[in-house]
């Protein structure tokens, strides 16, 4: 990335956040609409979009600044819902998808499956980038962030097992179960092993600067090292995250070290975040022409059938529960559902021994468009009609 691609791309961030924020509308949506305009108007900006950008660069801080405020007590209280929709969620939502691709489209089996596993989970990177912009009830936005940072786990498991039978291996459910234990509880342990090994190291020092270098070991240190065994880098990130949140701030952080760590992991994610949605807008243009087929618009109905699949019975196996979620909550739950970044990264490191690679990467760019443009775009007054906003004080508070 050269300076002056990256100078164009903090200019049109800012002024895109300062736009936004005064016409109140999702600052993803304006990111992913000036990548358009850049890409149609031949700007200098030539990215491309891989797999090992989003994954290796661009995610590790994302994850890890949204478990950063994640606080442990209402994160454990709301952990069955979110554990639901999160693993049996996705599965009931990839087979809504996979089985309609198929039987609709006319995909193989195989690159159906492969679909409806990398578009059924909610993408962290553009669930907690809304989120963060509209104010609503704290258990709501709990469930959806939490829900968006574990089920990155589920997908990601299923996808990598999908491809290793793309590539011809044969593997067996014993294989299928251990493959998700170590991936899940590998990365969790990861995560936890080297934030609190950092955390001891940080406790040693009250210079803020070197707090803040030990914490980004810990973000990118633990997702690399986890992907690098073959277990969930979200995952161990999250762990991280939420160790340091939780954990570090009573001793091994500074009071002084504190704020100087939470201010440059919100600038981290504000700078992954425009780079991510810029360079979707980017990939959208070129594919704008490619968008219109029946696959996609197929994909994008089929996505939200198997989200509402998802949602609607799980939810209702609590309502006898302590753990009930409103009706209301359920709704935003269902909309709110995002696509993006990780969908095409997944998209893009499918196995090119699928024939329909293709058209499997330009359906998953329809989906992502309409879930950033339709759903982002009437997420705030679906919000305000349901009357989710948190009371004034809470808010303030």
């Amino acid at each position: 990335m050269s300076a002056i691609q990256i100078g164009l791309i903090l200019l049109v961030a800012c002024i895109v956040a300062m736009f936004s924020r005064r016409l109140h509308l999702p600052y993803s949506v304006g990111l992913v609409a000036a990548g358009i305009v850049l890409a149609l108007v031949g700007s200098q900006l030539n990215l491309t979009l891989t797999p090992e950008l989003i994954y290796s660069v661009l995610l590790p801080p994302l994850i890890f600044e949204a478990a950063l405020q994640l606080k442990w007590r209402p994160f454990r209280d709301n952990l069955p819902v979110s554990l639901a929709l999160a693993f049996p969620g996705v599965l009931v939502s990839a087979a809504v998808v996979a089985v309609g691709m198929h039987l609709l489209v006319g995909w193989s089996w195989l690159a159906a499956a492969l679909f409806g596993v990398l578009i059924a989970a909610t993408d962290p990177v553009s669930v907690i980038a809304a989120f963060k912009e509209m104010k609503v009830e704290s258990r709501l936005s709990m469930l959806v962030e939490s829900e968006s940072l574990l089920n990155d786990g589920a997908a990601a498991v299923a996808f990598a097992i999908l491809a290793l039978f793309a590539n011809g291996s044969e593997i067996g459910v014993g294989t299928v179960l251990a493959t998700l234990v170590w991936m899940v509880v590998g990365g969790l342990a990861t995560g936890a092993a080297v934030s609190g090994a950092l955390l001891l190291l940080a406790g040693r020092t009250d210079d803020h600067l070197v707090e803040i270098t030990l914490t980004t070991i810990a973000a990118y240190g633990s997702f690399l090292l986890a992907e690098h065994f073959h277990m969930s880098g979200v995952l161990a990130s999250l762990a991280a995250g939420l160790l340091v949140g939780n954990i570090g701030w009573n001793g091994a952080i500074s009071e002084v070290g504190r704020e100087h760590v939470i201010s440059f992991w919100e600038y981290a994610a504000f700078l992954s975040n425009s780079v991510i949605f810029i360079l979707i807008g980017g990939h959208e243009a070129h594919e704008a022409t490619k968008l219109l087929t029946f696959a996609a618009a197929a994909a994008v109905m089929l996505m939200l059938l198997g989200r509402a699949a998802a949602v609607y019975p799980l939810c209702a196996i609590f309502r006898q529960t302590s753990h009930v979620v409103d009706a209301r909550h359920q709704h935003v739950l269902f909309w709110g559902g995002l696509r993006g970044a990780l969908a095409l990264a997944l998209a893009l490191a499918t196995p090119d021994t699928v024939a329909e690679k293709g058209e499997l990467i330009v359906a998953a760019f329809a989906v992502v468009a309409f879930s950033i443009f339709a759903q982002g775009l009437t997420m705030p007054g679906l919000i305000s009609a349901l009357r989710l906003k948190p009371p004034p004080e809470a808010d303030a508070g």
